[in-house]
């Protein structure tokens, strides 16, 4: 299947294809944890207020998307199995990210919201408007506005505030709505390690690529992983960074590969260091400032700039550079987070970039563009993965991880 490069958007859940089968059953999965906790079908009817026939048909249901038994029936009781156990594990963790918020929100919420009610307030927060979240979700306006409004009623509160702008949701509803995409996502990560129980490839990896990671670290990273995984999809969403953190924090994202932040950005995502990596001035091969003497920070100034964007990293770093010329400071500066348009602008003017020595290291071993001969001290950096406190991967996910290690410790 292909790699789709695209910017951050929200996951398109779909019922074919042997995806995203499990999250419409919330319900189905609460009476095959509580299976799972007592062995007893008996006492999951009664901490799950449903019928003992009710029970068995959930758990038959779920062992027929399953594709196998789940739990392993002996006179004592039931057992999980091994597919069992991992689908308990993800569903553990789902209901653990979820009820708690359920909870605060209206203690009942916990037995009687459903993975559609929760879609629709997904929808309605990322879209404000009843019709735009109906037309994402491909349903009717009044399915959508009726499940939301079922939340609110068994909240006995409102969950969004009409205003001229649209729908805006309260905290609590963008509290329960990032709950409920983590727990989708939770449930995701369970249909593909069951998937691997049977020898089959479901789910894919998605990750958040900022500017070095693209050039350098994800297309090596790739091929080798396609060595092992030839079909799983690999989706790479190239965006700014806070829009990226937003999609990890949602579980949109896997991971996201780059420089790391210093301090950490917020205390729920964790950051794994994998290599340090500096900063270079680069031009054109016949620019003025190659070929003589080195030149001085005031003789760089005289110049246009290629820069990123304000608060990336290169880009503090490149104003404070500068901060000691006062009103002498480049004036002319081009913000961009792309390496293209950086490499062509100063391939045809005298603009001078500063960019990551190993994002640019193909441009200039290809005779493109040329370093200027200026140390840029003290602009190591490190540049890593960061991914959510707590997140435990696929089998495919910690094998991506792998060849990711793999390829930044290689020479």
């Amino acid at each position: 299947m292909a790699i789709v490069a695209t910017r951050p958007e929200t996951r398109r859940r779909r019922k074919n294809g042997g995806v995203l089968v499990l999250i419409a059953t919330l319900r189905h999965l609460r009476v095959f944890s509580a299976v799972a906790q007592t062995g007893s079908v008996t006492r999951a009817a009664e901490i799950c207020h449903v019928s003992q026939p009710a029970v068995t048909q959930a758990i038959g249901k779920l062992e027929r998307e399953a594709g196998g038994p789940l739990f392993q029936r002996t006179p004592q009781g039931l057992f999980l199995t091994a597919t069992g156990t991992a689908l308990a594990a993800r569903v553990d963790r789902a209901f653990g990210m979820l009820d708690p918020v359920l909870t605060e929100l209206a203690p009942r919420l916990r037995l009687t919201a459903t993975a559609a009610q929760l879609h629709a307030l997904v929808a309605m927060c990322e879209t404000e408007n009843f019709t735009l979240a109906a037309r994402r979700m491909g349903l009717a306006q009044p399915t959508v506005h009726r499940a939301v409004t079922q939340l609110e009623q068994e909240a006995a509160r409102p969950l969004f505030e009409r205003t001229s702008y649209g729908m805006i949701a309260t905290r609590p509803a963008l509290a329960l709505a990032q709950a409920a995409q983590l727990a989708f996502a939770e449930l995701e990560q369970g249909e593909a390690d069951l998937a691997e129980f049977a020898g089959r490839e479901v789910g894919r990896i998605v990750i958040g690529a900022l500017p070095l990671s693209r050039s350098y670290l994800l297309a090596r990273t790739i091929a080798r992983f396609r060595k092992r995984r030839p079909t799983l999809p690999v989706r790479v969403l190239d965006g700014p960074y806070n829009d990226l953190m937003q999609g990890l924090r949602r579980g949109e994202v896997d991971l996201i590969i780059g420089a790391l932040r210093d301090p950490a950005p917020i205390g729920d995502i964790e950051q794994q260091p994998l290599f340090d990596d500096g900063l270079v001035v680069v031009a054109r091969r016949d620019h003025p400032l190659i070929g003589g003497p080195p030149p001085t920070l005031a003789d760089l100034a005289r110049y246009p700039w290629v820069v990123p964007i304000e608060l990336a990293p290169t880009r503090r770093y490149f104003d404070r550079l500068f901060a000691p010329l006062g009103d002498a400071a480049p004036k002319s500066l081009v913000e961009t987070g792309s390496i293209v348009l950086m490499r062509e602008l100063l391939r045809v003017s005298d603009h001078v970039g500063c960019i990551s020595r190993l994002q640019i290291a193909a441009e200039i071993d290809h005779g493109h563009i040329a370093e200027v001969p200026f140390a840029l001290e003290g602009s190591s950096r490190p540049i890593g993965l960061t991914i959510r406190s707590g997140w435990v991967p696929t089998r495919a996910q910690a094998e991506f991880l792998d060849d990711l290690r793999a390829v930044a410790t290689s020479p």
